[in-house]
């Protein structure tokens, strides 16, 4: 069986096996930031970041649509 591949939303770096991303779950009030894990990974509208620094890219960019 071959594993799933999952994206950083960021920059499209590929792993299929991505222990230390980070897994980003919002809407347009909400944003929950997860530590790796398959289930927050797959889970329906997950965002897959490689690293902190994508993941607080991911953050500043939705801070600002949601106080603009």
């Amino acid at each position: 069986m071959i594993g799933h591949e999952y994206r950083c939303d960021i920059c499209g770096e590929d792993n299929d096996n991505p222990t230390r991303w980070i897994v980003i779950r919002c809407d347009s009030s909400q944003l929950t930031i997860y530590k790796w894990t398959k289930e927050a990974a797959d889970a329906p509208g997950a965002r897959h970041y490689c690293g902190e620094a994508h993941a607080q890219v991911y953050v500043s960019r939705w801070l600002e649509a949601a106080c603009s």
